[in-house]
């Protein structure tokens, strides 16, 4: 995957990076980070410019981030009522849980998109609760842009200052991938372990 990335931004600069990193939106398995130093080490060998890398970077992801969010939409609360009253009762999972988790989000929603553009996986799929919260569209896409601006930022400088060496840049950042991916296992597994703990005093 990492040499057909290099070849489609070496055929088409900016575009391929604006491609790339909205494609990595939407298939959040695509490494940004492979995409965004490989565009700041282009910096030193071709006509691109840091400035160029991270605003096409930055356009992309956002358009991705909106494709996502229109999905949300189409998973509103209400859509998530119709399907909690026919299979509630097997998933154990009541509206009142629902309306729990939206207030939480229309509380600490725009926060959280923001940090969590600085996350890689969540990074994309954050999208999706927004728009299902309807979160208001203008603060998302500005939270949004606003933390997708300073990773790609990060990421696209540390490209261009370690040009000769970007794949251990690279290596840096899958290490950071992989403390993310554990901390969201171990949250997946405690929040599996709740929820059988919830269903089982249910059914006392």
């Amino acid at each position: 995957m990492e040499n057909w990335i290099i070849s489609m931004m070496e055929q088409y600069g900016l575009w391929g990076v604006f491609f790339l990193i909205a494609l990595e939106n939407l298939f959040p398995p695509i490494p940004s980070e492979v995409i965004l130093t490989f565009g700041g080490v282009m910096t030193g060998q071709t006509d691109l410019t840091v400035t160029g890398v991270i605003l096409a970077s930055t356009a992309g992801s956002v358009a991705g981030a909106v494709i996502l969010y229109g999905i949300g939409l189409l998973m509103d609360v209400e859509r998530l009522e119709k399907i909690i009253e026919r299979y509630g009762k097997f998933l154990r999972v009541k509206k009142e849980d629902i309306h729990r988790a939206d207030k939480w989000f229309d509380k600490y929603g725009v926060w959280t998109v923001f940090l969590c553009r600085m996350v890689p996986l969540i990074r994309s799929l954050i999208s999706i609760p927004a728009g299902m919260s309807n979160m208001n569209f203008f603060l998302f896409l500005l939270f949004t842009t606003a933390g997708t601006l300073i990773w790609n930022t990060i990421l696209v400088n540390l490209g261009a200052a370690f040009s000769d060496s970007w794949h251990t840049v690279v290596e840096y950042m899958d290490v950071y991938s992989n403390i993310v991916y554990a901390i969201l296992a171990i949250i997946f597994i405690a929040a599996v372990i709740w929820f059988i703990k919830k269903f089982r005093s249910r059914s006392v």
